[in-house]
This record gives structure tokens, sequence and C-alpha cells, in this order.
């Protein structure tokens, strides 16, 4: 039986040719370079020298740390300070609370914000149990620095 006889295929498109441009002795004629004096003996400003690689500004807040802060007894240590608000419990209010928290060189939250909320009340009450929790402090080449974690608390009705 032979093959069926079909559509032909379409022919190979061809190479693109690689062209390449390359600049003349004449366009090289036309460019002039500026020239330049220095004045050797004149008086130079006064230059801020750079910071130490060591030196941080005291306000500055770490993202990623080599050892970053945890909750000291882990998450849970925080869950065991949640009281379910009432009226998320009647509305049947349930989810992941993500809490940002800036934790200073001691190891207390100095400060929190709301990243993703479910609302009822869980919100408040997940930000004030992370404001008031204790954590490690979060270090950088050995040295304990501020840094800013987000933490996740889990509102679930049973």
């Amino acid at each position: 039986m032979p093959p069926p006889s079909g559509p032909e295929a379409p022919p190979p498109l061809p190479k693109p040719q690689n062209i390449v441009e390359t600049l003349t002795d004449d366009l090289l004629d036309d460019i002039e370079l500026a020239t330049t004096d220095l004045d050797v003996n004149a008086d130079v400003a006064e230059v801020e020298p750079i910071a130490a690689v060591d030196e941080v500004e005291p306000d500055y807040v770490f993202i990623v740390v080599e050892q970053m802060p945890e909750p000291i007894g882990g998450v849970r240590a925080i869950q065991k300070n949640i009281t379910y608000p009432e009226f998320a419990k009647r509305a049947g209010i349930q989810g992941r609370v993500y809490v940002k928290a800036f934790v200073n060189e001691i190891g207390y939250v100095f400060k929190v914000e709301l990243v993703k909320g479910i609302g009822g009340g869980c919100d408040e009450v997940a930000m004030q149990a992370v404001k008031s929790a204790l954590f490690s402090p979060g270090k950088q080449r050995g040295k304990p620095v501020k840094v800013q974690v987000t933490v996740p608390i889990f509102f679930k009705l049973q």
C-alpha cells in the first residue's frame, strides 16, 4: 500500500547572514577627542572617608542575616498567647495572619506591621501576640543586629 499523499513540507528557511560592521579609516578620522588639561598644583577639596564595612547605621534594619531571630519557645509560644476573637468565632473566620516583626539587638520586638490579615479581630490579636513575644536576636558577623522577620499566625476553629 503506498503512503498517503498529503501536503508537502515547506522547504527549510535560509540561514541568516552574519553581518559585522567595522569602522573604516574614514570614520575614525572624523572622531575628535576632547583635550583635558590637568592642573597638578590646584587645591583639592576634602573628601569624606567611606565608612568601614563593619560600621552600620544605627537605625538600619536587616532583612536577611546569617542567624535569623527566632521566637523563644517557637511559634507555639506565640500561639499560646492568642485568644480567638469572639466575633471571628461567630463569623467562622479562620486562616493565616502574617505579621512582620522588627526585632532589636536584645530580642525585643520594637515594631510590628500587618503583612496579610483575615479580619474579624484576628489581625489585631496576632499583632499584639507577636509584639509581646521575646525572640533570640539576629546576628550578622557574630554581632547582634536589628532584623525584620515575618511570623505566620494560624487561626483555626475546632
